[in-house]
């Protein structure tokens, strides 16, 4: 018997078991991994792995192969009677490899990598920001679905007590109390219940599908959304990322401005050519020959009418337009937090009134209850009391769940 206790009990708690729930924070961290925006940072890492390998191949040695077939007009001739000296060739052939080996060029390679290394930082950010502002949008449609299912409790509540009082009435018609058809009038209403069921089902799977969508997670009307204790902290500072996209923008253009101060550097070189060809570098020896060169060579732009000089002036501007963006984001972030928390005051003050009203509903209907069962009333009265009753307990709902969400964009929007 014990045995079978237990596996009756295990049968019946399986269901509740497999439900699947979900939070809030879940479906941030969800968006984050699975939006397709986020794929984005590994195809900019790989991308930045390519460009640093491409600006690292100018400390490689550079190879080139040349070849060329001429045929002049004239040749040099040597001036000096009866020398015996043959006159070269009026076409001719060369054909060479060289090898050029960077020595030094003020770390101008160095400043290219660093410059690659912020951009790839920023661009980064900038996706993290894109994602972040999802956030808001999982608010509304989270906290919308969390309205539906409150909404459905409710409606369940106020389903029961008609059917319940429903029943009551049937007895009180079948001996005389009540009047007849009274009965007809509650399932009127409870036909109108069940429209509303449907009404609410449809919403809710439509906002169920969005977030499913918005967060690549499979969820459907049987997932239980859990209702989050979200409080806020007033004296905390702003940590939105986008005044770290700000932050690596200004150091993105420093690194810019170490690279342009390093482009005008001294570049020392070291080269080999190697070659075959007629003539080679005896230019008297007319025939085919090997040959080659050594060497350093050093070049120096040391004039360039001011270009890098202007090219460092623009980016201090970029950087003071950054900074008004940095001002401009925070002025708008503070004025968006001042609205944010006149919000949250506001709905804390509906609900306390909320309470005092749905406490004298309750009376109100207690007392229409007890007229209907004696005949006093009639039942569209009642239902009329009890519909007042549910409105303003789905009103108070609604002002808890409107508060829950302005708490949660008043985090979002402060970055915590």
């Amino acid at each position: 018997m014990k045995c079978l206790i237990i596996i009756l009990i295990t049968i019946i708690a399986l269901p509740s078991m497999a439900q699947q729930s979900i939070t809030l924070e879940e479906c941030y961290d969800l968006a984050t991994v699975n939006y397709p925006l986020a794929k984005q940072n590994q195809l900019l890492e790989s991308q930045n792995q390519l460009d640093n390998a491409v600006i690292s191949t100018a400390k490689l040695p550079q190879l080139s192969f040349d070849a060329q077939a001429t045929y002049q007009s004239d040749v040099i001739e040597v001036p000096i009677p009866n020398s015996n000296i043959e006159s070269l060739n009026k076409d001719q052939y060369r054909a060479t490899l060289s090898v050029n080996q960077l020595i030094y060029n003020g770390g101008l390679t160095d400043a290219s990598l660093k410059v690659k290394s912020a951009q790839l930082k920023t661009k980064q950010k900038q996706v993290e920001v894109s994602l972040y502002q999802l956030k808001q949008q999982i608010n509304q449609l989270y906290f919308s679905i969390l309205l539906s299912q409150e909404s459905e409790l409710l409606l369940n509540a106020k389903q029961a007590q008609l059917q319940a009082k429903h029943k009551e009435v049937k007895s009180g018609i079948k001996y005389g109390v009540i009047l007849p058809s009274s009965d007809k009038i509650l399932e009127v209403e409870l036909l109108k219940i069940s429209q509303q069921f449907q009404e609410l089902e449809s919403n809710k799977t439509v906002l169920i599908q969005t977030l499913s969508s918005l967060i690549s997670q499979p969820l459907d009307t049987s997932t239980l959304f859990q209702n989050p204790l979200i409080e806020i902290q007033l004296q905390t500072e702003l940590t939105r990322p986008e005044l770290e996209l700000f932050q690596l923008k200004k150091e993105e253009i420093d690194n810019s401005e170490s690279l342009l101060s390093k482009q005008n550097s001294p570049k020392l070189l070291g080269f080999a050519i190697g070659g075959y060809g007629n003539p080679g570098l005896n230019m008297l020896d007319n025939s085919f020959q090997t040959f080659y060169t050594v060497g350093i060579k050093l070049n120096w732009n040391v004039f360039d009418w001011n270009s890098n000089k202007k090219q460092r002036q623009s980016l201090c501007i970029n950087k003071d337009i950054v900074n008004t963006e940095t001002a401009t984001f925070k002025l708008n972030i503070n004025i968006e937090l001042n609205q944010q928390q006149k919000e949250i005051d506001k709905i804390e003050g509906l609900i306390t009134s909320d309470f005092e009203i749905i406490n004298l509903r309750k009376d109100v209907l207690q007392t229409a209850d007890s007229q209907l069962k004696n005949g006093v009333i009639t039942s569209s009265a009642y239902i009329t009391e009890l519909t007042n009753l549910y409105e303003d307990e789905n009103t108070l709902v609604k002002h808890k769940i409107q508060l829950q969400l302005a708490k949660a964009n008043y985090n979002i929007i402060k970055g915590q």
